[in-house]
């Protein structure tokens, strides 16, 4: 039998020796090699991030060229390893969305490692081409540009209410619209577009939801019967220069900071009849400089009719008062449809108290699921939740939505923590708005249809 320190001795050989092998030359060039930036870098973020990160765009800095990232890597590293970019904030527990924003793993695992190893700019022959945008247009060049008629200055203080553009289409037929891409002229002041398309004579087209009751906009309120509107007693009244049209139209498009434009999958579109005006509703918001805005819409036009016709509308509870210093405050509003539906997106919108939002869906057979969870709502950053498979929500199904809001001092966002807060246009004021894209089965694109309405219906199309 070996003595004690025969295997110790042994021990100790082996350990000396597993040691030297591990220490090889061998082992050691297998070490993952330093990314760059213009060999994997640069790929990384002009795939996920140029969209929004380039002149002219909402992200505050260009990631274009290694000169503008090399002095925000850490802050790319912090912002990617906190989850924080790219921005996304749905609950991945609910739903699964065709446009989530994110990053592999192996692609945040390079931004890491090519921050703390001192970010390398590479080889230029490694490069690759910087992307292409047409004009500025995320989605290449319209096929029609429709633009506000006028130069509008929007002051340096105040606030302005909303003004409204009229500009015809002169089309001479219908129009099936695959795309539209909202193009702000001064991103930094426009707060939000709502794009309708009013024809020529009125159309009235049932919609394919009803609405739970008392969640009316109160009077006077933008989108309520009319109402003189009272004088603000701290913020005054504001500019107004183009004031609401007797008819707005259909709801076709829109723009909120962080919104992408409205895409639909081939064979769906939105319908703009022959001889339709576009109305631009413009929600301006001061910043202490004046600028000079002329925001146009870029229409992309089906190439083929579609067998699908997307319709645009909107779930509201106007009747909300948030209590001042309130915490956590929360807001429902429901919606049941009339006949069987394909429910295509969410876009959840409120102002500055804004925390959190989910949706659910209550089938006629009693079964109910989360459809849509946002727990860190960010006003900044407005985004169309499209699911990768489209909801089929058969006649009956209602949509219940809720909404918290925070009131209190500790929401650094928050204009005025002491003041009840209700419905209103201003970012100092709330809404409770949802915008939906659906479709209706069964009904062929254009067709004009009649539902029985035990209810209101939407007042869309």
């Amino acid at each position: 039998m070996k003595s004690l320190f025969a295997i110790g001795s042994t021990a100790v050989i082996l350990s000396v020796a597993i040691a030297g092998a591990s220490g090889s030359p061998d082992q050691t060039s297998s070490k993952p090699a330093v990314p760059t930036f213009t060999k994997d870098v640069a790929p990384i973020l002009y795939k996920n991030c140029t969209t929004c990160h380039r002149p002219g765009e909402i992200g505050p800095m260009s990631l274009l060229t290694y000169d503008d990232v090399r002095p925000r890597a850490k802050d790319i590293r912090d912002k990617v390893a906190d989850g924080v970019m790219p921005p996304w904030h749905a609950d991945k527990a609910h739903g699964k969305f065709a446009n989530e924003r994110g990053l592999t793993d192996a692609e945040k695992s390079v931004l890491l490692r090519w921050a703390n190893n001192g970010a390398p700019k590479g080889d230029d022959k490694d490069m690759p081409a910087a992307p292409k945008y047409v004009d500025g247009w995320t989605l290449g060049q319209p096929d029609a540009v429709i633009e506000m008629p006028v130069d509008y200055k929007v002051p340096a203080d105040g606030f302005v209410e909303y003004e409204y553009f009229e500009i015809p289409t002169n089309f001479t037929e219908d129009k099936w619209v695959q795309a539209l891409e909202v193009r702000p002229g001064a991103r930094a002041v426009v707060h939000h577009v709502i794009v309708t398309a009013r024809p020529a004579k009125p159309e009235p087209r049932p919609g394919g939801f009803t609405f739970a009751k008392g969640m009316d906009i109160p009077r006077g309120q933008t989108g309520a019967q009319a109402a003189e509107k009272p004088v603000d007693p701290k913020h005054g009244k504001g500019q107004s220069l183009f004031p609401a049209p007797q008819r707005l139209g259909v709801f076709i498009s829109g723009f909120a900071p962080g919104t992408s434009p409205f895409r639909f999958d081939p064979g769906s579109a939105v319908l703009i009849r022959a001889g339709s005006t576009i109305v631009l509703q413009m929600h301006y918001t001061t910043n202490g400089k004046e600028a000079i805005d002329r925001t146009k819409i870029g229409l992309f036009f089906a190439k083929e009719p579609p067998q699908t016709e997307m319709r645009l509308g909107t779930l509201i509870n106007g009747q909300l008062k948030i209590p001042a210093g309130e915490q956590d405050y929360s807001i429902t509003a429901d919606m049941t449809t009339l006949t069987d539906v394909t429910l295509r997106s969410l876009l959840p919108h409120t102002h500055l108290r804004g925390k959190s939002w989910e949706y659910t869906a209550i089938y006629p057979d009693g079964r109910s699921e989360v459809i849509l969870s946002v727990p860190k709502y960010d006003f900044n950053w407005q985004t169309e939740y499209i699911f990768a498979q489209p909801l089929k929500l058969p006649k009956g199904t209602r949509i219940h939505a809720i909404a918290h809001y925070d009131n209190s001092a500790a929401n650094k966002s928050n204009p005025d923590p002491s003041v009840d807060v209700a419905w209103g246009d201003q970012t100092w004021e709330e809404m409770m708005f949802t915008g939906i894209v659906y479709s209706i089965d069964g009904v062929k694109p254009g067709e004009n249809y009649k539902l029985e309405l035990p209810g209101r219906g939407n007042g869309g199309q």
